[in-house]
């Protein structure tokens, strides 16, 4: 099942944004051993699994990397892996001996994916940091908040997950095919601080251009038109608009009944204030969900603003199965989606040490193989 069906994959355990990188490997068909590290309330791993999704589709063996034992075990599993995933702050790894030199001499045909906030290298490469200060590096928080306000942090999605996680599951699935192509594998180098620069590339153009202004709260897409921002409703929700195009502004004012008031121009920037204030008075008057209804079927670009409970109940959402259900917890998905090899849920987030056994024997290893990485330290549950 799925497109990576047949990859075999080592996960050294971490939090955010390496996670991520391993479930999307895993939901697309990926064979991912979780290597957790021996609980230790200080380090925050020592959580109940069972919510924890981000870990889906794996399993799980215990090893402590510190020890002798734990190193030789954790050579002998990159030699049969395909990938490795670690987030690990840079140089932590060769100090473990479990650098990309070692491991590579071992598989040379190994793809070795480095998950980090700063990258391997620079001025700030050993420094501690969360998604919040890499998106500020960047210029990306800058530029998100409301005129006149300070800068919103977009909860941890842009440096995390789409910065981090999912631009280092790029990055492997890129070294992959490359190494099928070679018989070579290489270092995969993801930081948080380019990929959410990258993830900012469109306004890099429209800064050269003139096009972006670099106050928050006066662009297109910042709030500052109108016609793209959020508006309450009399039962205190809220709904989204982002008409940008003529045509679906006109749509925007037909089913707002402002069609016969003589308003401004879309793009008059003089008039937007009195725009919103008129948008705003006209939200108001009714609930939410008679918004929804005064909308359906039209291309005004508009929508509900549903919360993560809400959404998961809305029609299209259903229609699509965006949301699924795996173990306790109703989750997003898999995506993308294939039409010839899918991608699933193959299991819930494992407790530690689950699994382990039948991973070691999936992946070649012999029977005397495997009572040698538990005599190195390797734990799971038999």
């Amino acid at each position: 099942m799925g497109p990576l069906a047949g990859l075999k994959v080592l996960e050294f355990e971490a939090i955010g944004p390496g996670p991520f990188c391993g479930m999307m490997l895993a939901d697309m068909g990926a064979d991912v051993l979780l290597i957790d590290r021996p609980d230790d309330p200080r380090l925050g791993f020592g959580r109940d699994r069972w919510f924890d999704v981000m870990v889906r589709g794996r399993r799980s063996a215990t090893l402590d990397l510190k020890s002798k034992g734990g190193v030789e075990a954790a050579i002998e599993l990159a030699g049969k892996a395909d990938a490795i995933i670690e987030g690990f702050r840079p140089g932590v790894m060769e100090r473990l001996g479990l650098g990309p030199e070692v491991l590579l001499k071992k598989n040379p045909r190994l793809v070795y994916g480095r998950m980090t906030g700063w990258g391997q290298d620079g001025p700030l490469s050993a420094r501690a940091g969360h998604d919040i200060n890499y998106i500020a590096l960047t210029g990306v928080l800058h530029a998100i908040g409301r005129a006149g306000g300070a800068p919103v942090p977009p909860l941890n999605l842009v440096g995390d997950f789409g910065g981090g996680g999912m631009l280092l599951a790029f990055g492997i699935a890129c070294a992959l095919v490359e190494a099928q192509r070679s018989g070579k594998g290489q270092v995969v180098d993801a930081a948080m601080v380019d990929g959410a620069s990258l993830l900012a590339t469109m306004f890099s153009g429209m800064l050269a251009a003139k096009r972006w202004s670099e106050t928050r709260g006066e662009n297109v897409l910042d709030t500052g038109a109108p016609w793209y921002d959020t508006y309450e409703t009399r039962d205190g929700k809220y709904v989204a608009i982002g008409a940008i195009e003529p045509k679906f502004y006109e749509e925007l004012v037909f089913r707002l009944g402002l069609k016969d008031q003589n308003l401004p121009p879309q793009n008059d920037r003089k008039s937007w204030p009195a725009l919103r204030k008129l948008f705003t008075e006209k939200f108001k008057e009714k609930t939410r969900d008679d918004w929804c209804k005064v909308f359906d079927g039209s291309d005004a670009c508009f929508a509900p603003v549903l919360t993560f409970s809400e959404a998961r109940a809305h029609p299209h959402n259903a229609a699509r199965h965006t949301f699924v259900r795996s173990g306790k917890v109703d989750q997003p998905a898999p995506a993308p989606r294939f039409s010839r090899t899918p991608g699933a849920i193959r299991r819930a987030p494992p407790e530690r040490g689950e699994g382990g056994r039948q991973a070691l024997v999936d992946w070649g290893f012999s029977p005397a193989g495997i009572e040698k990485l538990k005599s190195s330290g390797l734990n799971f549950k038999e």
